[in-house]
């Protein structure tokens, strides 16, 4: 088994600045594309970053120059600055992860509130 745990949501004022972090467990063999999502109130799930094997990156268009994305080992962090009240959703990781018995498949966090509001 596989298990994903998020942590480091919260409530930040507008312009503020919050570290998610992903860290996977158990039987993995390798870890591949890491990214994070958000969904919120309303809309649908939305991708926000992810970052490749080779540690090339990818964002969205409008958390791009305030947020970073960065991995190490079996880990995923998301560096959030400048934050807005557009921000505020649950935030989802995702990793795909080659299992010790073969395959590769998709793990979701459990999901992490980040609010921002003064």
């Amino acid at each position: 088994q596989v298990q994903l745990v998020e942590s480091g949501g919260g409530l930040v004022q507008p312009g503020g600045s919050l570290s998610l972090s992903c860290a996977a467990s158990g039987s993995i063999f390798s870890i591949r594309t890491m990214g994070w999502y958000r969904q919120a109130p309303g809309k649908q799930r939305e991708l926000v970053a992810f970052i490749t094997s080779g540690g090339s990156t990818n964002y969205a268009d409008s958390v791009k120059g305030r947020f970073t994305i960065s991995r190490d080992n079996a880990t995923v962090c998301l560096q959030m600055n400048s934050l807005n009240s557009e921000d505020s959703a649950v935030y989802y990781c995702n990793i795909d992860i080659g299992r010790v018995s073969g395959g590769v498949y998709r793990y979701w966090g459990q999901g992490t509130q980040v609010t921002v509001s003064s």
